[in-house]
C-alpha cells in the first residue's frame, strides 16, 4: 500500500519530476516487418540531480523486460519495482536503495508492436512487383517517442543520440545522422549511424523501406538526398532543387551553417501530416514532396516550394533552438512559416509570395475572432492536448504578427536580431520572452510589453477610422464575429496611405483612441516617384482616399466611417490601389458584414468594382467571398439564389476570357494559378458554358490521359461538373471519376479525385462517396480529401452518415480524421436548432482531442445563423440581387 502510494505522487502531472536529466541516448532496434513487432535496448546516461528511489520516465504501449541502473562506480542496481502507467504514458522505476546524486547509466531492454495508427514507431505498406509490403517510419511530435523507446519525451531534455537498427538486407534503412558502418548476417544487416548532436526527443527519427533517391551537395559541402518510391526520382527532382537552395538561403540569414553532415527527405507513403521536420531526416507524403511536370497543377508547385523550406528552415528554427515547453510551439511553427515565405520570394519573385500570404493571416483572423479562440502563446497542461491547440492560429496568426513585427522594426534590424537569438540559443531551449529579449536588446525597442497581448492573449483589435478636418481618429477595440465587444488593449503599428503611396504615415496607437493630423499629406504635391499605377495618378488625384493598413501588413482589421469607405471604392475602381489593399478592403468588408455590423447590400455593391480585375490574390479573396456569400444566402434568401449565381458569374467572366482553359507556353505562375480558380469558381455557380466545355474536355481526357487539353490547373473544374452533373439515374461521369482514380499512377491524381467526389448534390451518390472513402480503395492518410468539397446541398446527408459512423471513425482514425469530419461538416449548418442537435449528439462523446474543434464549429454555426436572420431584416436585399443580376459587369 506504502508503494502504491508513493508512485500515485507521480500521476496526473504535467510534466515529469526533475530526478535525473538524461545527456545521451544509445539505442539498439530491431525490426520484425513480417511479424509487425519490433525489440530492443536502449542505454541513457544520466545526472541523477537529488537523492532518491524513483527515476520516472515516458514510456506508452512498450512491454519493458529488464532493467538496470549502474552508477558511475560500476555499482549495478535493480528495480524493486517497474510501474508502466498508460493513463499518465509514465514508467516509475521504484529501487530499494536510494540512488545519490552523479552519473550513471540507465538500461532498459523493451518490446512493442509496429502499429497503423501513423504515430510512434509505425508500419505502412507499399506495392512492390504487385505484391503489398511493409515498411517502418517514425512520427515522435509531439508526444510519439515514448511509443518507440523509453525516454524523457519532453522538448528541454535535449540528449544526443546514437541509433543502432537490425533490418532486412534489402531495406534501405535512414536515421537522422550519416550511417557509419553496416554488418551483414545472413538476411539481417545491422546498420549502424553517428551520434547526433543534442536535440530533443520528438525530432529522432527512423525510416526503413525500399527507396531510390537522388542527391546534390550545397555550396557549404553538405549532401542533400530525396528518397521517392523506386521508379519515382524524376518526380523529387524540383523538391531537391528547393531543399539546396533554401539550405543555402538560411545559411545566410541565420548567419549559422546548417547543424548537420547531411539532411534526407523521404516520400513515405503513409504519414499522418504534410511533413515532418526530423532533423536531418525530414519525412513527407508523396503528394507533398513529389511533383510531375504533366499532372501537378500550379499551386502544387508552390506548396512543395513553401512546405520544403518550411520543415529546411526548422532545422534551425526549432531543432537548433528549440521551444522550452510545448506552450511555446508557435515559435517554431510561426517563425517557420514566415521564413518559408521569405525563402520562396528569394527563390521565385515572380511568384509575388508575400501577397499571397494574406491568405495565411486572413485564416488567423478568421479563428482568431472566434470566442473560443486562443493565445498564439497558451498554456498546455498535458502534452498530448498539444494536437488540440496546434491550430490555424498557433502557426497563421503566429506567422502574421512576425510579419508585421517585421514591418515594424525593418529588414535589417529583424534579420540581425534572428541571427543572435539563433547563434545565443543554438542547442538549448527558448521561450517566447527570450526573443522578446533579443528582439529588443538589437532594436532599442522594448518589445515585451507591446507583444504580451499579441501572444499571450486571444483576439486582435478593429480599428475604427473617421475624417474631419484633416484629423483621422482612430479607435480600437476586439474584433469579434459575434458582433459583441471584447476585452483587449493592444499597441498597434498603424500604417496609412493617403491619396497616394507616396504620402504615408507611421505610428503606434497605444491607447485606445487617437488622433493624427494629415494637413501636410492632404495639401502637398505629389512626389514625382514610382507608385502603383502612375499612368492613373491624374484619375487618383480627383478623389481623395486614405487607406488605414498599407500593403496589409498589419494583424488587424479596419472600419472605415461612409465617405472614407466610399473614396476608397472609388480608388479601386480607378485602379489606385495595390493587389493587397485591394484584397484587405474586401476581406475586411465581408468580416465586418459576417459581423453584422455592416449590411450585405454594402458588401455586393463593393464586389461590383472588382469586375475587371485580373490579380490573383484578389480574385482569389472575390471568389471565396463569392462562395460564403452564396453558402448563407442559400439559407437567408433562397428567392433570389439563381440571381445571386448570376452576379457572381458576371463578375468573373472577364477574367475567364483573359485566361482561357488552355495553358500558354511562358505564361506567368500567377495566371496558371487564377486560370485554377476562375473556373472551378464558374463550374461551382453552374455557368452553362463553364460546364459544356469541361464535359467536353474531360471525355478528351478519358480518351487520352496525357491530353494537354484539360490541363493540371483546370482538372478540378472540370472533375467538379463531372460530380454537378453526376444522379442516380446518370452515374457515368461518377463512374468514370473512380476509373480514373482506380488507375491513377500517381498520388496527386488519385487525391484530386478524392477532393471532388463529395461535390455531387444527389443524396445517393453523396453517400455512396462518404461509404467509399472509409474502404480499403482509400488510405487511411487520404480519407481526409473528400470531405473538402462537401457541399450545403449534401449536409444533412453528411451528418446523418458522421452520426452513423462516428464510433468507427473516431476508433479506426482517431484525431486526424474527426477533425476533418467536424470542420468540414458541421460549419455547414446555419441554425441555433441544428447546433443544438450537434451539441446533444457529442454531449456523450467529448474526447480532449477535439473539444475545441467542436466548440469552434459549433460557435461558427449560431454565427451564421445570426448572420441569416439579419440579412432577412434587410430591406430591398432581394431587389438589389436582381438588378446586379441583371446588369452585365
Amino acid at each position: 500500500m506504502e508503494l502504491k502510494q508513493s508512485v500515485e505522487q507521480f500521476k496526473g502531472q504535467t510534466r515529469l519530476p526533475k530526478l535525473a536529466i538524461p545527456t545521451s541516448y544509445d539505442l539498439y532496434l530491431k525490426l520484425d516487418l513480417t511479424a509487425c513487432t519490433f525489440s530492443g535496448t536502449v542505454q541513457v546516461n544520466l545526472n541523477i540531480l537529488e537523492h532518491t528511489k524513483y527515476l520516472v520516465l515516458n514510456a506508452l504501449e512498450l512491454d519493458v523486460h529488464k532493467v538496470w541502473f549502474t552508477k558511475s562506480n560500476n555499482q549495478t542496481y535493480q528495480p524493486c519495482d517497474v510501474v508502466l502507467d498508460g493513463d499518465d504514458e509514465i514508467l516509475v522505476l521504484v529501487f530499494d536503495e536510494m540512488l545519490s546524486p552523479g552519473d550513471g547509466v540507465l538500461g532498459i531492454d523493451f518490446s512493442g508492436a509496429l502499429n497503423q495508427q501513423l504515430k510512434g514507431l509505425y508500419r505502412c505498406t507499399y506495392v512492390d512487383g504487385g505484391v503489398k509490403k511493409n515498411m517502418a517510419v517514425t512520427q515522435f511530435q509531439a508526444v510519439d517517442a515514448r511509443r518507440c523507446f523509453p525516454c524523457w519525451d519532453e522538448p528541454a531534455l535535449k540528449a544526443t543520440f546514437k541509433i543502432t537498427i537490425d533490418v532486412p538486407s534489402e531495406l534501405t534503412a535512414l536515421s537522422n545522422m550519416p550511417i557509419t558502418d553496416e554488418k551483414l548476417n545472413e538476411n539481417i544487416k545491422t546498420v549502424y549511424f553517428e551520434e547526433s548532436p543534442i536535440m530533443s526527443t520528438y525530432l529522432v527519427a527512423v525510416v526503413v523501406g525500399v527507396f531510390d533517391h537522388i542527391e546534390e551537395t550545397t555550396a557549404d559541402g553538405t549532401k542533400v538526398r530525396v528518397y521517392c518510391p523506386v521508379g519515382k526520382c524524376d518526380k523529387g527532382k524540383f523538391a531537391l532543387d528547393v531543399a539546396v537552395k533554401a539550405l543555402d538561403i538560411f545559411t545566410r540569414y541565420f548567419s549559422t551553417p546548417f547543424p548537420l553532415p547531411k539532411l534526407d527527405m523521404v516520400a513515405v507513403p503513409e504519414f499522418s501530416d504534410a511533413a515532418m521536420e526530423n532533423y536531418g531526416l525530414i519525412t513527407y507524403r508523396e503528394n507533398v514532396l513529389l511533383y510531375d511536370d504533366l499532372l501537378s497543377p500550379a499551386d502544387r508547385k508552390q506548396f512543395l516550394t513553401i512546405a520544403v523550406s518550411h520543415e529546411v528552415a526548422h532545422q534551425w528554427f526549432g531543432n537548433l533552438v528549440t521551444m522550452e515547453w510545448w506552450s511555446h510551439l508557435w515559435l517554431n511553427e510561426g517563425f517557420a512559416t514566415w521564413v518559408s515565405y521569405m525563402a520562396t520570394d528569394i527563390m521565385f519573385p515572380k511568384w509575388k509570395i508575400w501577397t499571397q500570404f494574406l491568405l495565411k493571416t486572413n485564416d488567423g483572423l478568421r479563428m482568431d475572432a472566434l470566442e473560443q479562440s486562443h493565445p498564439i502563446e497558451v498554456e498546455v497542461h498535458h502534452a498530448r492536448s498539444i494536437e488540440e491547440i496546434f491550430d490555424s492560429i498557433s502557426y497563421k496568426k503566429g506567422s502574421a504578427v512576425i510579419r508585421m513585427l517585421q514591418g515594424y522594426l525593418g529588414d535589417g534590424t529583424f534579420q540581425k536580431s534572428l541571427s543572435s537569438y539563433i547563434k545565443r540559443y543554438a542547442g538549448k531551449n527558448a521561450k517566447t520572452d527570450d526573443l522578446w529579449g533579443v528582439l529588443s536588446e538589437n532594436s532599442g525597442v522594448e518589445l515585451n510589453s507591446m507583444m504580451d497581448a499579441w501572444s499571450k492573449k486571444k483576439g486582435f483589435p478593429v480599428i475604427s477610422v473617421k475624417y474631419k478636418d484633416n484629423i483621422l481618429e482612430f479607435e480600437q477595440s476586439q474584433f469579434l464575429s459575434s458582433g459583441l465587444g471584447g476585452d483587449g488593449l493592444w499597441i498597434v503599428p498603424i500604417t496609412l496611405s493617403i491619396g497616394s503611396y507616396n504620402k504615408c504615415k507611421t505610428f503606434l496607437l497605444e491607447t485606445k483612441s487617437g488622433k493624427v493630423d494629415i494637413s501636410e499629406l492632404v495639401h502637398s504635391p505629389h512626389e514625382n516617384s514610382s507608385s502603383v499605377n502612375e499612368k492613373n495618378k491624374e484619375k487618383c488625384d480627383d478623389h481623395f482616399w486614405v487607406k488605414v493598413n498599407t500593403e496589409q501588413s498589419g494583424f488587424y482589421r479596419v472600419n472605415y466611417e461612409d465617405k472614407l469607405a466610399a473614396g476608397l471604392k472609388k480608388a479601386i475602381e480607378s485602379n489606385c490601389l495595390s493587389a493587397p489593399d485591394k484584397f484587405g478592403i474586401l476581406d475586411d468588408t465581408y468580416a465586418l458584414c459576417e459581423a453584422c455590423k455592416q449590411p450585405l447590400s454594402s458588401l455586393l455593391s463593393l464586389m461590383v468594382v472588382y469586375r475587371k480585375e485580373l490579380d490573383f490574390i484578389v480574385l482569389s479573396k472575390l471568389i471565396n467571398v463569392c462562395y460564403k456569400v452564396m453558402e448563407i444566402a442559400s439559407d437567408a434568401i433562397p428567392a433570389v439564389v439563381n440571381e445571386l449565381k448570376q452576379f457572381f458569374i458576371d463578375l468573373l467572366l472577364f477574367s475567364a476570357e483573359k485566361s482561357g482553359w488552355e495553358s500558354i507556353s511562358g505564361e506567368s505562375h500567377l495566371n496558371a494559378l487564377l486560370r485554377g480558380e476562375v473556373f472551378l469558381a464558374l463550374a461551382t455557380f453552374s455557368h452553362n458554358k463553364t460546364h459544356k466545355e469541361a464535359i467536353q474536355r474531360f471525355q478528351m481526357l478519358l480518351n487520352d490521359r496525357n491530353t494537354r487539353l484539360l490541363s493540371a490547373d483546370t482538372r478540378k473544374a472540370a472533375f467538379i461538373v463531372v460530380m454537378l452533373n453526376a444522379s442516380t439515374t446518370d452515374r457515368n461521369g461518377f463512374e468514370s471519376l473512380l476509373k480514373l482514380y482506380r488507375e491513377a499512377d500517381t498520388v496527386q491524381e488519385k487525391e484530386l479525385v478524392l477532393r471532388c467526389l463529395a461535390s455531387c448534390p444527389d443524396p445517393n451518390i453523396l453517400l455512396e462517396v462518404l461509404n467509399f472513402m472509409l474502404s480499403d480503395e482509400v488510405r487511411d492518410q487520404d480519407s481526409i480529401y473528400v470531405l473538402f468539397m462537401i457541399s450545403s446541398e449534401g449536409r444533412e446527408v453528411a451528418w446523418r452518415w458522421l452520426k452513423e459512423n462516428w464510433d468507427l471513425i473516431f476508433a479506426k482514425y482517431g484525431a486526424m480524421l474527426t477533425y476533418y469530419c467536424i470542420t468540414k461538416i458541421l460549419p455547414l449548418f446555419c441554425s441555433n436548432e441544428k447546433a443544438d442537435e450537434i451539441e446533444s449528439f457529442f454531449a456523450s462523446r467529448m474526447h480532449p482531442s477535439f473539444t475545441m474543434i467542436l466548440k469552434q464549429s459549433i460557435e461558427q454555426i449560431r454565427l451564421k445563423a445570426r448572420w441569416v436572420a439579419n440579412i432577412r431584416r434587410e430591406q430591398s436585399l432581394e431587389d438589389l440581387v436582381k438588378q446586379l443580376a441583371s446588369m452585365k459587369c
